[in-house]
């Protein structure tokens, strides 16, 4: 597992910049974000995980992964209907999920142009996937792409690690989580990384 190049600059930055989220990035010295590079893999896993707790989200997630086997579109389109429901899916999910394989299928979805494209206009192309919203667009954006500066504001955790670390009344409005990021830029990825990690003692993936 490598670590994104940018990652060892970006913790000296904010370490710098912040000494409140610098004590939590020293708590962690050792640990860093890593993509598993593979685009459905991380938008089904980031569609799973849409409103329910990270623990939650890892059952439903391990369950899943061992109904299909591989985790891959055409595997999830071939799984049944109540194979899937079993998996602590909800109709909703399903559908989302299915609609992301027919994307990929179809060539709907085409990663492979996203490399010169600016963090807005993946997010715009993904959004047009049913299931797809900001938040999963952003966590793509995070987990897969490894793009630096991604502020996902609507990221209940995130909000919360913020006001833990400042001692601010839970919770701030999306409004002003965005102006209190833009002392993170660039790195905002690397911020958002390490305040879901002071919430929780295991990493965060997609």
């Amino acid at each position: 597992m490598k670590k994104p190049f940018f990652w060892e600059k970006a913790k000296k930055v904010l370490i710098s910049h912040d000494p409140k989220l610098g004590k939590i990035i020293k708590s962690y010295h050792k640990d860093f974000l890593f993509s598993k590079s593979d685009p459905f893999y991380t938008l089904a896993r980031a569609i799973i995980g849409q409103q329910i707790s990270v623990k939650a989200a890892q059952a439903v997630w391990n369950r899943f992964e061992n109904k299909v086997k591989k985790v891959n579109p055409e595997n999830t389109l071939k799984a049944h209907y109540m194979s899937l429901k079993a998996c602590g899916l909800s109709r909703q999910k399903i559908s989302y999920l299915r609609s992301l394989s027919s994307g990929f299928v179809n060539k709907q979805i085409n990663p492979n142009k996203w490399k010169n494209y600016s963090d807005e206009e993946i997010i715009n192309e993904l959004i047009k996937i049913k299931g797809v919203g900001r938040w999963t667009a952003e966590m793509f954006l995070i987990f897969n792409l490894c793009r630096p500066d991604v502020f996902p504001a609507d990221d209940l955790g995130l909000i919360k690690g913020i006001c833990n670390c400042y001692n601010l009344k839970y919770p701030i409005s999306k409004e002003r989580a965005i102006k209190i990021s833009k002392k993170w830029k660039p790195w905002r990825s690397v911020a958002t990384w390490y305040f879901w990690r002071s919430l929780d003692p295991i990493p965060v993936e997609y």
